[in-house]
Formats: C-alpha cells, structure tokens, sequence
C-alpha cells in the first residue's frame, strides 16, 4: 500500500482508540499537530522581522496568517451517536449530492460532501470495524464540486467492514488540498467516528453505502465529521435506527 503522504509504503500507527503513544504524536490539545507548527513558525518569524526592522507592521502579516494556520488546524472534540446500523460523516462540510450508483459490487448509494477552508479538515471514520482496503490513487487536482473529481483526483479509498455491511469512504484532494494524510493500516480496527485522516485546504469526501441504507440528509444540508448521521441500515436482528438515538459518549482522543 502506497503512503499518500510520501509515495512510500504506509507505516501509520495502531487503530485501537487505547493507542495513546500514537496520540501524542499527532493531537496536541484540540488542535492538528500542523497548526502549532505553521503557527508557531510564522509567529517566530514576525517576531524576527519586528525586532530586526524595530517596525511593528513588519509583524502583521505573518501573526495573520499564524492566526489561520492555527485556526484551519483545530480539532474539535465530538459527540459520537450510539446505536446500531448508524452512518456517521467522515468530515465537516456541505452534502453536494446524494445519489444512487452502479459499482463492480452491485447497485450502492453515494453522499458527497464539500470541505472548503472554513471547515474542519480532520476526517473521521463513518462506521466501527475492521479496515479491509485502503488504496491511494494518483490522480489530477480538479475542482472538489466537479462531479468528475470522484473518479479522476488524487484520492484515498478506505473501506471498513463491521456489522455485516461495508462502508467505502473516499478522501479526494481538489484545487488547494495538496495533501492527504492517512495512518492506519489494512487490518486495523476503527471505531465509528474515530480520527483516521486529514485532507489539507479545501477538499471532498465521499461515501458509498449499500443500496439498502436509509440516507437521513439531503442536498444542501451541513454535516460534522463523526456526529452527523448520513445514513441508517437495519442490521441482522435489529431494526433500523432513528435519526434522534441519542448521543453516545465523547468518542476518546485517538490518533490521525
């Protein structure tokens, strides 16, 4: 499996929620650890620039683009919702399509979901399960609102398997999102709502579900990665959820 980071092979760290080694080293408070570094870096540099010049205004532009960096990274905790046959969103965003679509493995039903730079960019995973394909594939940098960029940008496709059904979720780059990051392995496990991943500056995500799932937003509506539910299938000896099961609780801090 290629590294969609570096073109290498993938070393990422353990999925248990329980791995708080891997914790530290990519969470640091609420807050992505890229945030404290480009934020950091930029205030050390308008603090070079301010004492070399003795001129404040010198200072300005780099204490904004720290205050960005630092907010564009944030990494709000959320409510995971508990129950069972729940589909959350793998990340924060407007739902552009929902749609039903011929796949190799029979008839499956599609969400996308639009990041743009206001939102939160840490994704997470829609369901709990065992993680039985992760495939990065290279691809152009299209506009994310371009119904072509599912098939032909750079992407990573996870899909998990877990309560008798599979969920595929895609992290596709667009114009500015240059970079994809995903840690985990083929065979680790995720719990539903769990960070997995991060698309940089702009992006879309995709999820595809089976034809039997009861989709619970629409076209316009705005979803959070790991708290909104997408969708609801009924499981073997269960019925199928509704929409206000109430939240579980606070899903633990895990690794990127």
């Amino acid at each position: 499996m290629r590294c969609p980071c570096t073109g290498g092979v993938s070393r990422g760290c353990a999925a248990d929620v329980s791995a708080s080694r891997a914790n530290h080293r990519i969470i640091v408070g609420t807050m992505v650890r890229d945030g404290y570094i480009y934020g950091l870096s930029l205030l050390a540099v308008a603090f070079g620039l301010v004492w070399a010049t003795g001129n404040w205004a010198w200072g300005v532009a780099p204490v904004l683009l720290a205050a960005f960096f630092l907010w564009f990274f944030r990494d709000p905790p959320r409510t995971i919702p508990a129950g069972p046959g729940l589909i959350v969103s793998p990340g924060d965003g407007k739902v552009t399509e929902t749609v039903a679509i011929t796949t190799p493995d029979g008839p499956r039903q599609r969400i996308s979901i639009f990041l743009n730079v206001f939102n939160v960019h840490v994704n997470r995973s829609p369901i709990a399960g065992e993680l039985i394909g992760v495939v990065y594939h290279k691809g152009k940098y299209l506009n994310a609102m371009n119904p072509a960029s599912a098939d032909r940008n750079e992407q990573n496709v996870v899909t998990v398997k877990g309560e008798g059904y599979e969920v595929t979720f895609k992290q596709i780059a667009g114009l500015l999102a240059r970079r994809i990051v995903f840690n985990l392995r083929q065979g680790d496990r995720v719990e539903r709502g769990q960070r997995v991943g991060l698309i940089k500056f702009g992006s879309r995500v995709d999820v595809i579900l089976p034809a039997e799932a009861t989709i619970q937003v629409k076209v316009g509506d705005h979803v959070a990665g790991g708290s909104s539910v997408l969708a609801a299938i009924t499981t073997p000896d269960r019925t199928t959820p509704d929409r206000t099961t109430p939240a579980g609780t606070t899903q633990p801090r895990t690794a990127l």
